[in-house]
């Protein structure tokens, strides 16, 4: 029986050996389509190529793409689990051909895969094509042999297929296979179509038009082939099952929730550890392609789907977190097709960890107010809409983590409730997606690249470079000329200006031909395209102008400074943190670099002590900073960490830097810092001058952010530093180790004196005050009353205390006069402390005084007032009290 990852092969092999180019996965990411959340097909990566805005050096191509449905339009979340083929994450095995060949040839790559690579019965395969598609059936019944009633003709969009309301579309043949009339349903078409006896495991998309405006379609001069078969489906099918999670990858999955669940693999409990199996899979995939989870967008749908697998987990009796103990399982299985999740282990258990911990101190809280809502609702009634929005709203219980909650119970949820108060919540954290960041204008770039071909880059080896100017651009069309003050965006064959990409800010610097010279404020890249923005400031410049191009000398040295630091900070963090740090975002910058990285806390002292520290020991080394070109696999061999989510191609730049005795890195194994990189560096380490770490904060959730300056601006910072102590030192009359002794010293002798001032102000206080400060009786309680100049309201309680000891028994009643307000303490000694509160009585005068409240224990309160002119009524107030 073949194995997952044969079939994999097997389907991958074949195609090769029939002139495909075997493409690895795109990310889950999508690069070139800013509708979609995730990639979702095996076609995303060739959009471009489909409509011919791109091309690339190959014409067939197969791949087995990685993809998730569980947002939007392809949403499967609901039904994962309970179903035999639903999931959030699967493969699509694809051929692909762009203008090369089509249904003569498509038609047969597929029978004969599936016939005789994959040993299928021809007698339980049947298809259906687009009813007036008779060039698809008569190939189906030459090269197949297949009969009228084994092809089956569907007028319906299930069988047309479109990119859009306008561009390429075609029609659809499928592939269906019969598992017998032991098992109810009915051929693609019938009523019974959704049976489980007959199940499409193949799509081949025939582009042939394209579909205009007005509703027409007109003829592709070169038509391609689009194909899609689940290889989870076809797993299942070669098995021996029609159910995908029994499949030798999902029963492995399964048995690992089991074994560090307790709970048997099968019976009452599968569906729980379908969940996990399936969803342990898209969130994987997911945090090794640089998604987290967050309230919005795609870190939102990978908080749910985390969730849910965490919830399930819980109804299996975990007590602990446990999502993390099955990434091993997982790349076991698929690490060695999808290298991305052993590069990423370290990250992904970490992430599914922390964010286990968050969820478990919530779920049991929202569980218990679910059980709450439910009691006391009549029995079977759905859940109001109102109670589940309380659930996302304080919980962070997504309304499908709701549903799926209910379904055990047999209820449901009122959407129309839940949907109305998510609506009239201001602060509700909504899944948007605001796109993917591609430009609108990428169509005149990409004609641009088709035209010219790519820039080539210079700017590793030189930063003054002759170019000649291919194509200028204003306004999003296409210009001949820029004349002086025009601001327009400039590309040419080849440039020294590195590209905005990989965090590190485009470079900018200046241009100058025979008839004009501009300056060049940045330079971004669009594909292979680099563009310069550019604001003419004498003349003019054309298209065919030969142009000096030359970087701005000092802003580039300052930004590969940071970018070179980035490296070395990535590895001290990671030695001294753990291997689940991992880069997540960076800005390097002239001024500054920022560096975002995966970690669960903030950085002890001690800790950003010895990362600073480190990174200066390794500059202190002026090593040299190489750079080897290698495949990806090659530089992973080697140790070489990558950015999850970058797409690499067949060749990386790998730099290297600082030396580790025995650090299993590098050719010699004594690499300290070697990663895939493809921005500027400098030469050697010593070149970076000196680190110095600013700052580390927050960015978002299991994010921590970095902050820090090298070269002339960490110098520059020292030095005010340096000065400020001077400064110190100075005033001191100190030696500057000795500056930290002397401040504390003064700072000590200043609170001993802020202490002896308040006692003697509190004693000219009590002296000034003269026979008024004597006792006076009412109603039988000793009541010690005194209107005080000249000290705060701190000063009160201390008072208070020493008055109590001088009466024995009775209250006491001080008001501090400053500036005209008042500030008011009332004490009531132990005896008396049930019949009399010192609150009610400083409320009693804090109201004569102009203020409201007061408060404070029953032998001692506080209060305070606008006006101390009252006293005097405040004084009677409080006599009234006393006196019942």
């Amino acid at each position: 029986m073949p194995s997952l990852n044969d079939i994999r092969s097997t389907y991958l092999d074949y195609f090769k050996r029939n002139g495909h180019a075997v493409v690895d996965s795109s990310p889950l990411v999508p690069r070139n389509d800013p509708t979609l959340m995730f990639t979702n097909a095996g076609m995303v990566q060739f959009k471009n190529v489909f409509t011919g805005v791109e091309h690339r050096d190959y014409t067939r191509a197969t791949t087995s793409q990685k993809c998730v449905r569980a947002g939007g339009k392809h949403n499967d979340l609901d039904n994962v689990g309970y179903t035999a083929r639903h999931h959030t994450f699967f493969e699509m095995l694809g051929n692909f051909s762009f203008g090369d060949y089509f249904k003569e040839d498509a038609i047969p790559f597929a029978w004969d895969l599936l016939t005789k690579d994959f040993g299928l019965d021809k007698d339980k395969l049947l298809v259906t094509v687009y009813h007036t598609d008779d060039e698809a059936a008569n190939i189906w019944k030459k090269h197949a042999g297949l009969s009228d009633d084994r092809i089956i003709r569907i007028a319906t969009d299930d069988n047309f297929w479109s990119m859009g309301a306008t561009g390429p579309c075609g029609p659809c043949t499928e592939i269906f296979y019969d598992h017998g009339d032991h098992i109810w349903g009915g051929p693609p078409g019938s009523p019974e179509e959704d049976g489980d006896r007959f199940i499409e495991i193949w799509n081949l998309v025939f582009m042939q038009f394209e579909q205009q405006e007005d509703g027409t379609r007109l003829d592709l001069p070169k038509p391609s082939i689009d194909t899609g078969m689940g290889l989870e489906r076809i797993a299942a099918l070669l098995q021996g099952t029609h159910d995908n999670y029994e499949t030798d990858l999902f029963k492995h999955l399964i048995e690992a929730s089991a074994s560090v669940t307790g709970q048997a693999p099968y019976g009452d409990k599968n569906v729980h550890h379908r969940v996990i199996a399936d969803h342990l899979r898209s969130t994987s995939f997911l945090i090794a392609d640089g998604v987290m989870p967050s309230n919005e967008g795609r870190g939102y749908v990978l908080r749910r789907i985390m969730r849910r697998a965490m919830r399930h987990a819980h109804l299996l009796g975990a007590t602990r977190p446990v999502m993390h103990e099955l990434v091993p399982a997982l790349v076991s299985q698929m690490g060695a097709a999808y290298p991305e999740l052993s590069q990423g282990q370290a990250m992904i258990e970490e992430t599914l960890k922390l964010e286990e911990e968050r969820f478990r101190q919530t779920l049991d809280r929202g569980l218990k107010l679910l059980d709450n809502e439910l009691d006391s609702l009549p029995e079977g009634a759905d859940l109001p809409g109102e109670s589940a929005f309380k659930l996302y709203d304080t919980y962070g219980f997504p309304l499908d983590l709701t549903q799926d909650a209910l379904r055990e119970r047999g209820r449901g949820v009122e959407v129309e409730g839940f949907d109305k108060a998510m609506e009239n919540q201001k602060a509700m954290a909504r899944a948007a997606w605001s796109g993917s960041g591609e430009t609108a204008d990428a169509a005149i770039w990409f004609e641009l690249a088709d035209e010219f071909g790519a820039t080539e880059f210079l700017g590793y080896d030189t930063e003054i470079a002759e170019g000649q100017i291919l194509a200028i651009v204003a306004d999003g069309e296409k210009a001949e000329t820029a004349a002086k003050d025009a601001r327009v965006q400039l590309v040419t064959n080849q440039t020294p200006f590195y590209a905005e990409s990989g965090g590190q800010v485009g470079d900018s610097g200046t241009i100058k031909t025979d008839s004009g010279s501009g300056k060049i404020t940045d330079t971004r890249k669009v594909g292979e395209l680099f563009l310069h923005s550019v604001t003419v400031t004498s003349g003019e410049l054309a298209i065919g102008q030969g142009a000096e191009l030359e970087v701005d000398h000092a802003r580039r040295s300052a930004i590969r400074a940071n970018h070179t630091a980035t490296h070395l900070l990535h590895e001290a963090l990671r030695q001294r943190l753990g291997d689940h740090v991992a880069q997540r975002g960076s800005l390097n910058a002239a001024d500054r670099l920022r560096f975002d990285f995966s970690h669960g806390k903030a950085l002890e002292a001690d800790d950003l002590e010895i990362i600073s520290d480190e990174v200066n020991a390794y500059i202190r080394q002026n090593t040299p900073v190489e750079t080897r070109i290698m495949t990806p696999d090659d530089a992973r061999a080697l140790g070489a960490q990558a950015l999850f989510g970058e797409k690499y191609g067949d060749e990386v730049r790998v730099v290297s830097m600082g030396y580790q005795d025995k650090s299993g890195k590098g050719l010699s194994g004594n690499t300290y810092s070697l990663e895939l990189c493809g921005g500027t560096h400098v030469k050697r380490t010593g070149d970076i001058g000196a680190f110095v770490l600013l700052s580390d904060g927050a960015s978002s959730a299991g994010v921590r952010r970095i902050e820090a300056l090298t070269g002339e601006g960490a110098l520059a910072y020292i030095a005010q530093q340096n000065q400020c102590v001077g400064e110190l030192t100075g005033m001191l009359k100190a030696q500057p180790d000795q500056v930290a002794g002397r401040v504390k010293g003064l700072l000590d002798d200043r609170k001993a004196l802020q202490n002896e001032i308040a006692q003697l102000r509190r004693e000219l206080a009590v002296a000034g005050a003269g026979d008024a400060a004597e006792p006076k009786d009412v109603n039988g309680t000793t009541l010690l009353a005194q209107v005080l100049s000249g000290v705060g309201g701190k000063d009160l309680p201390d008072l208070i205390a020493q008055y109590k000891s001088k009466i024995g028994s009775g209250v006491v009643l001080l008001i501090a006069d400053s500036d005209g307000k008042a500030a008011v303490a009332a004490g009531v000694t132990d005896d008396l402390a049930e019949k009399l509160s010192a609150v009610d009585l400083v409320r009693a005068a804090v109201g004569e005084l102009g203020g409201k409240g007061g408060g404070g224990r029953p032998t001692l309160a506080q209060g305070g007032g606008k006006d101390a002119s009252n006293s005097d009524a405040a004084i009677k107030a409080v006599e009234a009290v006393i006196g019942g």
